[in-house]
């Protein structure tokens, strides 16, 4: 069958007009390759980063605020980038951080997609009564930024159980709280989607030959909503890593010794002013040239599935 044939298959995404418009944008396929890089660091840290930088039997106090080997006589080449005040290596830190930001991004979009797509097609479908409940709770959550209803979460967690137990679970509370975040553009758009499919000829012969809606919903309404819905979750892990970058960086999110990029520079900020200034910037940078890469991705994703503009 040639729809089981891996070869056939990459035969026609190389002939498809994603491939085509992917190919033909410079732009683009540096976003990617740059995306794919800090990818390949981050989850690669644990066999790639010099030191372990936060093991504390790997630490010394006497490495401690080393600058960068390039701006300074005084460097040392086994810190590049320099180091902390406690002698952590900063480029293991933030393959380190890196990482552990991208797990927040991922887990926080599948979260938000999961919860986005299930009342999407609920609202959507069924319409009437269920679907004005769904819609009016996401009219009230646009109302709030993001980063203020994630705060919200945080804190009722943090009023429910001990500091030492959050510090246990901050993962978890973190993308459960990003997650609740953003699932409203899931939804909306889900359910516009749906609209309109659910009145076209397939939906209507999969009812006739009694199927149920759950099924109609996953097997046939759900497959042709994704191109929208994969737009929106590339765009959300820009803004998921933000988000988490913005918790951590007030004190709310991921704890000193779980750091993320946005744990890291607020670590750095504290010790700016003394001059110590590549502890902040170089895992700054980091952030904004992943989220940067990210966002041309989604970008150029969002213009490739639009029909209008092929």
């Amino acid at each position: 069958m040639a729809g089981g044939n891996p070869s056939g298959w990459l035969a026609r995404a190389a002939d498809s007009d994603v491939w085509w418009s992917f190919k033909s944008s410079s732009l683009t396929v540096a976003a990617a390759v740059t995306t794919l890089a800090i990818f390949a660091l981050a989850f690669l840290s644990p066999v790639l980063a010099p030191h372990t930088p936060f093991d504390p039997a790997t630490l010394s106090l006497s490495d401690g605020l080393k600058p960068p080997v390039l701006l300074s006589p005084d460097g040392d080449w086994s810190f590049p980038l320099g180091t902390d005040e406690q002698g952590r290596d900063l480029l293991s830190s933030i393959m380190y951080g890196t990482r552990l930001s991208l797990v927040v991004g991922l887990a926080s979009v599948v979260v938000a997609m999961v919860i986005g797509i299930t009342l999407g097609l609920v609202s959507g479908y069924l319409g009437g009564t269920v679907d004005a409940v769904i819609m009016r709770i996401a009219d009230v959550q646009l109302t709030f930024p993001a980063i203020l209803v994630a705060l919200l979460i945080d804190g009722v967690v943090r009023t429910v159980i001990s500091v030492q137990r959050h510090d246990e679970i901050a993962l978890f509370v973190i993308v459960g709280a990003i997650g609740l975040s953003f699932w409203v553009s899931y939804a909306r758009t889900v359910r516009g989607s749906v609209m309109v499919e659910k009145g076209k000829e397939y939906v209507q012969a999969a009812r006739v030959i009694g199927l149920s809606p759950v099924l109609i919903m996953v097997r046939h309404v759900l497959p042709n909503v994704t191109g929208p819905v994969l737009v929106i979750a590339t765009l959300n892990l820009g803004l998921a890593i933000i988000t988490e970058a913005t918790l951590s960086f007030l004190g709310v999110g991921l704890p000193p010794t779980e750091p993320s990029l946005g744990t890291l520079i607020r670590l750095g900020n504290e010790v700016l002013q003394s001059g110590d200034w590549w502890i902040t910037v170089f895992p700054g940078v980091t952030l904004a040239v992943l989220v940067l890469a990210v966002n041309l991705l989604g970008d150029w994703l969002r213009d490739a599935l639009n029909p209008k503009l092929r």
